[in-house]
């Protein structure tokens, strides 16, 4: 459970308000209405109730990110965003996005070396130092937690500062964190998760969660040990009234197996305690509603009160790539994140939402290039809605990643080849490696089809008459790995709104939330 706020006075939290917002790299307004607008935008901070100084605040990461970020923002910034969306695109390093947008742009009939992504488009930038408290190259949770909560973790441990002890139940004492999004909830905003992950996964965890092993997504591996599941922790998740809007996928962790999954007929869960936490989340009010198909999704109406657990897989949602083939459907990206938007806007005081984009990641650990840039394009017409929808004086909008992968774009291929094909020097000119075989564009430093131990034949494959662009083809890997690893490069950081001036440069992971915390005004700082 996490401490309760130090709340302190909105004239202590607020005292830049009334100087001139920063400016963007445009000039200032130059009309009665654009000067009306920014009024209008000092107006919005003036009302927040309070600012928290949240519990993890004397965490030496906390300090030093806290204090890069203040140096940035210097003395008369003022925080101007009445909303803050999140997306991240877990694994979508910058090789990712390079082939994304190639990916994007062909699969449009357009040229993809000179296409841009959505997310391309946004007017600030910086890289992203990635490397958890005790790994180099971090996983899922240590680094969601950097994001929502400021400081940097061990990996594989969610929602808790670096003394806690991975899988050491008892450890977490002591070690709590307050997320930007229990701050939102504190102050009186909505709050919403997306992902095309389990909800319980490592990144969407992280805004609602504390756990020293980030595999408690339900209750089998604890016992008797007073520690919640990650499940659990969603449903009595005690910060200001609780999500207006969840939505993603993982029914399994919610569900015992002694109850029929609604959409596949089979055992739902595996939970021991024999609880259907979706009944306890459909108990809390007369607004709460369950739904797990797209049937459910198009029946809510979310310009409304309802509050809404989306659940449509009993694991993680389909690729984008294969969604068409669910028999009961499920939502886009885009459709997720314009549902979120859409129900969220109906708070006055604003809100914070969080869009993963979650299966890039395990596109990659396949080595299974299509599926993750499938994903990569679906994630930034998500960001596309989000833009659509909202208006960049008020909504600090940041695109950045968890972590990268080990793929590779290499071979000196044509202009306007294929990503997904053999690489080509131009019609009828296959490039062909030392060995006399054709290889791709996009290739792993690891992963499963790498060359196993103890195999005499080690030969590569010979590519000739495979078809590379298909989208059950994986990518050929240079070491043999079960699952292919992350990689521990920086990762980019895009960013428009209120605020967004503040991502620029190479910057530590944990200092996005002390970005959105003082852009929003939702963290009390003492500069």
């Amino acid at each position: 459970m996490r401490a309760h706020f130090f709340l302190l006075s909105s004239a202590l939290a607020l005292t830049a308000c009334a100087t001139a917002a920063v400016e963007a790299p445009s000039a200032a307004p130059a009309s009665a209405v654009e000067a009306e607008t920014s009024e209008a935008m000092s107006q919005v901070t003036l009302k927040r109730s309070s600012a928290a100084v949240p519990q993890q605040a004397g965490d030496s990461y906390y300090t030093a990110a806290a204090t890069s970020v203040a140096e940035r923002a210097g003395a008369d910034f003022a925080p101007k965003a009445k909303n803050v969306i999140l997306f991240v695109g877990d694994g979508m390093g910058v090789s990712t996005v390079t082939a994304g947008r190639i990916y994007a742009g062909q699969q449009k009939g357009l040229d993809g070396e000179s296409y841009r992504l959505t997310m391309e488009t946004l007017p600030w930038s910086a890289f992203s130092k990635t490397y958890s408290h005790d790994a180099q190259v971090a996983d899922s949770a240590s680094t969601a937690t950097a994001m929502l909560s400021g400081v940097k973790t061990g990996s594989r441990t969610l929602g808790l500062r670096s003394g806690v002890a991975y899988g050491n139940c008892a450890s977490a004492e002591g070690q709590s964190t307050d997320s930007l999004f229990e701050l939102a909830e504190a102050a009186g905003l909505s709050t919403g998760i997306v992902s095309t992950a389990r909800i319980t996964h490592a990144t969407p965890a992280a805004t609602y969660a504390e756990s020293a092993s980030r595999n408690w997504e339900d209750d089998t591996e604890l016992g008797d040990s007073g520690c919640k599941d990650i499940a659990r922790q969603l449903i009595d998740w005690p910060a200001g009234d609780g999500f207006e809007i969840v939505l993603g996928g993982g029914r399994g962790p919610f569900m015992p197996a002694s109850i029929m999954d609604p959409e596949t007929g089979e055992p739902a869960g595996r939970r021991v305690d024999d609880q259907n936490l979706t009944d306890d989340w459909r108990a809390k009010s007369d607004a709460h509603t369950f739904i797990y198909d797209q049937a459910g999704f198009d029946a809510t109406d979310f310009d409304s009160d309802v509050k809404v657990l989306g659940l449509f897989e009993p694991s993680h949602m389909n690729y984008a790539l294969d969604r068409t083939e669910d028999e009961a459907g499920e939502p886009s990206l885009a459709e997720l994140t314009r549902a979120a938007v859409t129900r969220l806007s109906r708070n006055e005081e604003g809100y914070v939402l969080l869009v993963e984009g979650g299966r890039i990641d395990h596109g990659h650990h396949a080595t299974n290039a299509a599926r993750a840039l499938g994903d990569t394009a679906a994630l930034d017409e998500a960001v596309a809605a989000a833009l659509e929808l909202t208006d960049d004086e008020e909504t600090l909008i940041i695109v950045t990643a968890d972590h990268s992968h080990t793929m590779t774009i290499a071979g000196y291929p044509a202009r306007g080849n294929d990503i997904l094909g053999k690489v080509a020097y131009g019609p009828g000119g296959l490039a062909r490696a030392e060995d006399g075989k054709p290889y791709t564009t996009l290739g792993y430093a690891n992963g499963v089809t790498g060359c196993k131990p103890g195999e005499e034949d080690c030969a590569r494959e010979d590519l000739t008459s495979v078809d590379t662009t298909d989208k059950d083809f994986h990518q050929q890997a240079l070491v043999f790995q079960g699952s292919e690893t992350h990689a521990g490069e920086d990762v980019p950081v895009f960013a428009s709104g209120p605020g967004a001036e503040l991502v620029r440069g190479v910057i530590e992971q944990h200092e996005i939330f002390h970005i959105m915390g003082r852009a929003s005004g939702l963290v009390a700082y003492e500069d």
